[in-house]
């Protein structure tokens, strides 16, 4: 009576003992299990030790599948550990073979013995880096403060990728932007933690601290009305986790001049009287800086966000202008 090839298809990003109920069925109903892997991979160690036996097959996808298909023939039940590359070669040879006619006398099945889970392929990027940094020649050379102009830039065209509505181009800038993070967490790495050295999973696992802090709303039993009131309990929330000295504290001085202006006139609410008189203009820098002023504070009154308004308008104005170039 003929056997059955069954081959699982596993995650390299999954823990190796995650697999799925019907991934552990198909190893310990097999008689044989092959894998291309030896013993130093970790989800052929996490077969190992549940108590299973694995052979490694060594050589080429021909080879391999001639090994598969002797062990069915002769009436096993045979399984195969599909390698971290996905073996798409393999993947192929067996295609064929379920395709042609007649079909072979033993069955074959594909398994899915372990599934991605979302943000999965965060470590793949985190492997990427990795190996930038230990083998190619520029990565190696670069510091935080090399890095600089470019998180700059990737930020702006970031911004430009959603003033443009293009989600293609927004994917592709977002990715750029995270291997910024990524990038630097991985310089920081390799300063000792002692000397304020730390990594991703450091930069992650306070971001997610943080976002519970600030969200009480949604991680414990503080009501919220709206969502103003959720962004001023996250203000106050903040505001007793920085025990910041002026309220002026925090807000980055190299910010484009609205959007300073919009965070300089949205702290100033907390400690002046609205009424503030107008810095008196005596030349014309003055007084269209105290006019711009005064046009980011009636922004701020009706919601508007400045720095975006201006972006918008300017944008329409290139548009009206290469239309009128190209006519």
């Amino acid at each position: 009576m003929p056997g059955s090839i069954k081959v699982v298809l596993t995650s390299p990003r999954v823990a190796p003992g995650l697999l799925t109920r019907a991934g552990w069925q198909v190893f310990t109903d097999a008689d044989q299990i092959g894998a291309s892997a030896g013993p130093e991979r970790p989800d052929v160690q996490a077969l190992i030790g549940s108590g299973l036996v694995l052979q490694q097959i060594v050589g080429s996808v021909d080879e391999q599948w001639a090994w598969l298909t002797s062990a069915a023939s002769e009436g096993s039940d045979v399984a195969w550990l599909v390698g971290e590359d996905g073996e798409p070669a393999l993947l192929r040879v067996i295609a064929d073979e379920l395709s042609r006619d007649p079909r072979p006398e033993y069955e074959v099945e594909i398994v899915h013995g372990s599934y991605d889970v979302p943000g999965a392929r965060l470590i793949d990027l985190v492997r990427v880096m990795d190996r930038l940094r230990r083998v190619c020649p520029w990565d190696q050379e670069q510091t935080h403060e090399s890095l600089a102009k470019y998180l700059l830039e990737e930020t702006y065209e970031t911004l430009e990728a959603i003033d443009s509505g293009d989600y293609v181009h927004l994917r592709e800038e977002l990715g750029d932007l995270l291997f910024q993070a990524i990038f630097h967490s991985r310089i920081a790495e390799e300063i000792d933690p002692d000397d304020d050295g730390f990594s991703i999973d450091d930069v992650a696992g306070d971001l997610v601290e943080k976002l519970i802090r600030r969200h009480p709303h949604v991680f414990a039993d503080v009501t919220v009305a709206d969502a103003a009131a959720v962004e001023a309990n996250w203000e106050s929330i903040k505001a007793t986790e920085k025990q910041r000295t002026s309220v002026l504290e925090g807000i980055p001085l190299a910010l484009p001049a609205l959007a300073l202006a919009d965070k300089v006139l949205g702290r100033a609410a907390k400690v002046l009287p609205a009424d503030l008189p107008a810095v008196e203009a005596t030349d014309d820098a003055t007084r269209i800086g105290t006019a711009l002023l005064d046009l980011v504070r009636q922004a701020r009154a009706l919601g508007v966000d400045p720095e975006q308004a201006l972006r918008t308008t300017t944008h329409h104005l290139a548009t009206q202008i290469r239309t009128t170039e190209s006519s």
